[in-house]
C-alpha cells in the first residue's frame, strides 16, 4: 500500500533524509522535520496515517510529543525510533498508544514491512469506520418508511429510549418490523460502535439455545469437542436482541432471569462465573401476559424484560404508512434488479391499499420485490401484483377515470400545496410548519422529498 502520508521527526538530518530518500523513493508521501513544535504545528495542519518519531532529542518527552499527536489525530499510527539504553521509553510509548518501535538505525526494509502493517490496519480502520456510518445511517429513525401517527408514536419512543441501558421489550405481530426498530435502538444508543448479536429463540431446541446464549466447554455434551463462547459472552459491551422471547422454554428462563438480575452467568459444563455487560432487547408476537397465567412464561422474567415496552401495530391499523412504504420498497428493489421503476399504477395502488396484510410489512416486502421482478413496464400494474391479491379485486372492480385527474393525484396535489404554504408562512423553518401542518418534523421531512419541494 502506497497511499499511505508519513511524518518523520527526527533532529538528527543525516537519519532523516536517509529514511525521507528511502520511503519517498517507494512512492511514499513523506513530510520530514527535525522539531517537535514543528511536527505538532504539521499534524493540526494536515491529516497523516503515520508519525515516525525519534525517542532521543535532547529536552524531548517521547511519551508526551506521543500522546500529543494522537489527541490532535486519534486514529494516527505511531511508531518509535529508539537507540539503545532508550527502549524502556519505546515501550513506555507504545503501552501509552504506540503502534510499534524500531531500534536505531533504521533497518530500511523492515521498516517498509511495518509501515505495509500499518496501512493495512488504517484502512480497516477506515472501512469499518465506514461500514458502521453506513448501518446507522440505514437504520436512521428518519430513514424509518412511515407517516401514520401510530409509528411516530412508535418511533419517538424508540427514539428516547435508545440512549438509555434499559431493556426494551417490543410487542407485535409477525412482520411488523422489531428487528427494524430494534437496530435502529442499537445503532443510535452508546453502544454502536460494538456489537448487535441477534438469536431467534424460537427456532432452536432448548439444549441448543442454552449453548447458543450461554457457551460451553470441551466435553460439556456429545459432540462438544472444544469450548465455545455464547451470544452473551460475544455481546459483551453491546446488545444482544433476543427474538421470539415468548417461546423460551422455564429452563432457559431462570438462566435468563439471571444474566438479567446479576449480570453473570456459567457455560454449560463450566465452574467459571463470567461477568457480562449487555443491553437487552426482546421482542415476541406472543401474549405474554396469557402465558404468564398459564404457567409458561415467568412472571419475574417479565418484569425485568418489560421496563419499556414499545407495541408495534399491525400494517392493516395503520394503512396510512403503506404509500410510504411501496416508495421504499420500490427504489430499493428497483436499483437491486437494475430496473428503473416510476411507481405504481393508480388502479394497482388502490388493490394494495385495500389488502388486509396477514403478514404486515413484511408480506408487503414480499409483494413489491415480486412486482419488481416481474414487471416488464416502468409502472407496477395490477398483473403484476399475486394472483390472490388481483382476485380480491375482480370481486370489487374499480372504475378509475382514463382521462382528467384520479382522486390520488388530486389529493396529492392538495397536499403538495398546503406544505408549500405552511413552508411560506413560517418563512422556511421546518419546525414551525410541522407544527402548523399538525405532524412530525420527520413525516415533513418525508413529504418535502416524496413531492420534490426544495428545502429552504
Amino acid at each position: 500500500m502506497r497511499d499511505a502520508r508519513i511524518l518523520i521527526m527526527d533532529d538528527d538530518p543525516v537519519d532523516r533524509g536517509r529514511i525521507e530518500t528511502s520511503l519517498r523513493g517507494k512512492g511514499y508521501d513523506v513530510t520530514a522535520v527535525g522539531q517537535v513544535d514543528q511536527a505538532i504545528e504539521v499534524l493540526r495542519r494536515e491529516r497523516f496515517d503515520l508519525f515516525l518519531t525519534d525517542c532521543n532529542i535532547p529536552g524531548v518527552d517521547a511519551l508526551q510529543t506521543s500522546g500529543e499527536a494522537r489527541r490532535i489525530n486519534p486514529d494516527l499510527a505511531v511508531i518509535i525510533m529508539t537507540a539503545f539504553g532508550t527502549i524502556e521509553t519505546a515501550v513506555k510509548a507504545i503501552k501509552a498508544g504506540a503502534y510499534d518501535y524500531l531500534p536505531k538505525p533504521i533497518d530500511l526494509d523492515q521498516l517498509t514491512v511495518l509501515i505495509e502493517r500499518v496501512s493495512e490496519r488504517q484502512n480497516l480502520i477506515r472501512e469499518n469506520t465506514q461500514l458502521r456510518e453506513q448501518l446507522i445511517e440505514r437504520y436512521r429513525f428518519d430513514e424509518i418508511a412511515s407517516t401514520s401517527h401510530a409509528m411516530e408514536e412508535v418511533i419517538n419512543l424508540a427514539g428516547r429510549v435508545a440512549g438509555s441501558t434499559a431493556t426494551v421489550l417490543l410487542r407485535g405481530e409477525s412482520g411488523t418490523g422489531k428487528e427494524l426498530i430494534a437496530r435502529a435502538i442499537h445503532y443510535h444508543s452508546p453502544r454502536s460502535a460494538q456489537a448487535l448479536i441477534k438469536i431467534n429463540c424460537a427456532a432452536l431446541p432448548e439444549t441448543l439455545l442454552e449453548s447458543e446464549l450461554f457457551g460451553h466447554e470441551k466435553g460439556a455434551f456429545t459432540g462438544a469437542s472444544a469450548r465455545r463462547a455464547g451470544r452473551f459472552e460475544l455481546a459483551d459491551k453491546g446488545t444482544i436482541f433476543l427474538d421470539e422471547i415468548g417461546d423460551v422454554s422455564p429452563g432457559v428462563q431462570v438462566k435468563l432471569l439471571r444474566v438479567l438480575q446479576e449480570r453473570e452467568f456459567e457455560r454449560i459444563g463450566g465452574n467459571q462465573t463470567i461477568k457480562t455487560d449487555v443491553r437487552v432487547i426482546a421482542a415476541t408476537n406472543r401474549d405474554l401476559e396469557q402465558a404468564i397465567r398459564e404457567g409458561r412464561f415467568r412472571e419475574d422474567l417479565y418484569y425485568r424484560l418489560n421496563v419499556v415496552t414499545i407495541a408495534i401495530p399491525p400494517l392493516r391499523d395503520r394503512k396510512e404508512d403503506i404509500p410510504a412504504l411501496l416508495d421504499h420498497f420500490i427504489k430499493k428493489f428497483a436499483k437491486d434488479n437494475r430496473k428503473k421503476i416510476a411507481g405504481v399504477s393508480v388502479e394497482a395502488r388502490d388493490v394494495l391499499m385495500r389488502y388486509s396484510y396477514p403478514g404486515n410489512v413484511r408480506e408487503l416486502e414480499n409483494i413489491m420485490e415480486r412486482a419488481v421482478v416481474l414487471a416488464n413496464g416502468t409502472v407496477l400494474t395490477v398483473a403484476d401484483l399475486p394472483l390472490h391479491m388481483r382476485s380480491v379485486d375482480s370481486e370489487e372492480k374499480i372504475c378509475v377515470k382514463k382521462q382528467g385527474s384520479s382522486l390520488n393525484d388530486t389529493l396529492d396535489t392538495v397536499e403538495r400545496g398546503l406544505i408549500i404554504k405552511a413552508l411560506k408562512d413560517a418563512d422556511g423553518v421546518q419546525t414551525r410548519a410541522a407544527d402548523r401542518l399538525g405532524i412530525s418534523e420527520r413525516v415533513l421531512r418525508y413529504k418535502l422529498k416524496k413531492y420534490k419541494i426544495r428545502e429552504s
